[in-house]
């Protein structure tokens, strides 16, 4: 082989390389765009569904009107409302519930300044989760730490807006209630439960089957070592 042929040959190879490095490259950007618009639109989703129901279910409710319009919602902070309950189902209401706590209504009124703190540990969450994201290699991981993301902001908007979150959802049976909750405390759930399933249940068979084909691979190089001196 000619110094020409040897000289074209790499270059083929280095543009081969070149060529997986950039798509590589691509693949990983359109993912963590696509991460990151889906962490806004949970954001979005969620705010659209607690000004829905505060100001045209709960307001005409209670006050016979219909209320602000989802910028003017913003723009004014309306009042907190008392507590309403409407019966949709037997097992499912629309409730106004202001969240003081956590998600799913858990530790409440401990503290005028449990919000601020909230606020601070939910920032602190999510720039964790941040960190994964965009770190992530796998998209299936990426899309979880987004949902995570995405709610956990969705509920410090609530905080910074009115001290408390907005939680709706109301299920029941036979008079015993679980905690209210909303958008966001699913999205932070499904996140959080699809990491833990997939980390339990998917990547330990993973890593199990990684061994076990090292295992054969060594005992084979060992065989070769003792039979053929290889």
């Amino acid at each position: 082989m000619t110094d020409e042929e040897l000289e074209a040959m790499h270059t083929r190879k280095r543009e081969r390389l070149l060529a997986r490095k950039t798509k590589k490259i691509r693949t990983i950007q359109f993912r963590r765009t696509f991460w990151i618009l889906s962490a806004c639109f949970v954001v979005l989703l969620d705010q659209l569904s607690k000004w829905a129901v505060v100001e045209h279910v709960i307001r005409p409710a209670r006050e016979g009107r219909s209320g602000y319009s989802f910028i003017d919602w913003y723009q004014h902070t309306p009042s907190m409302s008392p507590y309403t309950e409407i019966h949709l189902t037997s097992f499912f209401n629309i409730v106004m519930a202001w969240n003081t706590g956590v998600s799913f209504s858990l530790f409440q009124d401990t503290g005028i300044y449990t919000p601020y703190i909230l606020i601070f540990v939910a920032l602190g969450i999510t720039l964790l989760f941040g960190f994964w994201l965009w770190s992530a290699e796998k998209h299936f991981h990426g899309l979880c730490n987004a949902l995570i993301i995405g709610g956990a902001l969705g509920n410090v908007i609530d905080r910074a807006r009115f001290g408390a979150v907005i939680d709706f959802l109301d299920f029941h049976v036979k008079g015993y209630h679980w905690p209210a909750f909303n958008v966001a405390d699913m999205s932070v759930v499904s996140g959080i439960s699809l990491l833990m399933i997939v980390s339990l249940f998917f990547e330990t068979k993973t890593r199990q089957r990684y061994r076990k084909n090292n295992k054969k691979r060594r005992d084979f190089q060992k065989f070769l070592r003792e039979r053929f001196g290889i």
